[in-house]
């Protein structure tokens, strides 16, 4: 789901506090500072992220969202893969593909530029830019793109169909007479592929 651009007396802070509030925020969340944190590694207990952003145990798919909102507070992604970190404890957690899912994408005017702004599963929000950076990484064998926007901490948003389909919608060619669209959002240019 996603809306044009949104009109310009709206904040693009008011924007994300409304689209988290959407998400089923209560109240904008503040993060732990899981990169403080260094505890001891205490193993595998079997979590997994799958690639459809859905959150496992020992092959049981954890049904309540609000945990899996309350663990994606604590994740952290380190060099040697991806853990749930607290001031005591760090587990591993294997991750898919990326360990969230952007399920929306919204066009906002901001100081005179287009930007958009992608909401995860878990209720981040973020608007696209030079610190949040959008890639597309195309599959080598079936030629099928995948979109990634960086949230938080080295930690990905992997773009669901609809939102991608929506930045395809609002792509413009590179230059003149190029083959390649980009979306443009905080005045970054972002590439996405070629068009068809």
């Amino acid at each position: 789901m996603s809306n044009a651009i949104t009109p310009k007396t709206t904040s693009l802070s008011d924007l994300i506090a409304t689209l988290q509030s959407e998400a089923g925020l209560e109240k904008p969340r503040s993060l732990p500072p899981v990169h403080l944190w260094n505890p001891a590694n205490c193993g595998d207990i079997g979590l997994e992220i799958r690639r459809d952003g859905s959150w496992w145990q020992n092959g049981v798919r954890f049904s309540r969202d609000k945990l899996v909102r309350l663990f994606s507070t604590i994740l952290r992604k380190d060099s040697d893969g991806y853990w749930l970190v607290t001031p005591h404890e760090k587990v591993v957690v294997k991750v898919e593909d990326a360990p969230f899912m952007g399920v929306r994408a919204d066009r906002h005017e901001s100081g005179g530029h287009q930007v958009i702004v992608v909401t995860t599963n878990v209720g981040d929000v973020v608007a696209i830019d030079a610190d949040h950076p959008l890639r597309v990484v195309t599959d080598r064998q079936t030629g099928e793109p995948s979109t990634y926007v960086l949230v938080r901490g080295g930690l990905e948003a992997r773009l669901a169909r609809p939102p991608y389909y929506e930045l395809v919608g609002w792509a413009e060619p590179d230059e003149a007479g190029a083959s390649g669209m980009s979306v443009v959002s905080s005045g970054v240019r972002f590439p996405i592929g070629q068009a068809a």
